[in-house]
């Protein structure tokens, strides 16, 4: 009587972890972004990316000010690097002239929304309109189409991260934090981000930090030192047949 209590113990351990593993499986291939929290699929936006080789991104938020944003520029003109910067509707239109700056120095843009509002808290429509206002502003600079989305404050949820999908962008988040909106000093900014970044990183700036630009120059020449080469997050992250875990991480889909 104890064995066959025992075995049906095992075989219902057995029996519950292979359809743990299949709904698992079944659910990370549910679409790009799907991925398993408890019970349900939550959609995830792209906080890094999965590369073997030592390649990162470095991006800067540009919605108040910029007082630093030339000496940015320049930093990155001197290691010959290009980066991504995300602008509100509202800096766009404020200085043109810094957008057209921006995008003859060869770095990308991505909209970082219309208003920079708590973006979970509005419906689909609402979430459109951020969207392609902000979009339209910087086409109208720079003549370029815009494919690339950051949330403000990093605030997200399932309704608008499908509704960017579903519009055509890419949500992008970061994984190496440089918290240079507190006024670090340049060397702390530094270093964050130095010590955090690993193959596929993408890292958040802010072009108008109080010590960013002073702190550019230390992390690309040391991350460069170190074998680490610099693309804009468009270049970065995989465009089709791919996945993201739950932490963020996206990853290509290996043929079978």
């Amino acid at each position: 009587m104890i064995r066959t209590i025992k075995f049906k113990t095992i075989a219902l351990a057995f029996v519950t972890a292979l359809m743990i593993a299949v709904l698992s499986v079944s659910v990370y291939f549910t679409g790009a972004y799907a991925v398993f929290y408890g019970n349900t699929p939550r959609l995830v936006p792209i906080y890094s990316v999965e590369r073997e080789e030592k390649v990162c991104s470095i991006t800067f938020d540009c919605a108040w000010g910029t007082d630093y944003t030339d000496a940015i520029l320049t930093a990155l003109k001197g290691s010959n690097v290009r980066a991504t910067f995300f602008m509100v509707e509202f800096w766009t239109e404020k200085y043109p002239d810094f957008v057209k700056k921006i995008d003859e120095a060869g770095c990308e843009i991505g909209t970082h929304s219309s208003t920079h509002s708590y973006m979970s808290k509005l419906n689909a429509e609402g979430i459109k309109a951020e969207l392609s206002a902000s979009s339209e502003a910087i086409k109208e600079v720079t003549g370029k189409e815009v494919d690339l989305f950051r949330p403000p404050y990093g605030d997200y949820d399932d309704e608008l991260i499908k509704t960017a999908s579903e519009q055509g962008y890419y949500t992008i988040q970061w994984d190496v934090d440089s918290l240079d909106w507190k006024d670090l000093s340049a060397a702390d900014i530094a270093m964050r981000v130095i010590n955090g970044v690993t193959n596929g990183s993408i890292i958040l700036m802010h072009n108008n930090g109080l010590h960013t630009a002073e702190a550019v120059p230390i992390i690309l020449e040391t991350l460069k030192n170190r074998g680490y080469s610099f693309v804009p997050v468009g270049e970065l992250i995989y465009r089709e047949n791919y996945t993201v875990d739950g932490t963020g991480r996206q990853k290509p889909v290996q043929p079978s």
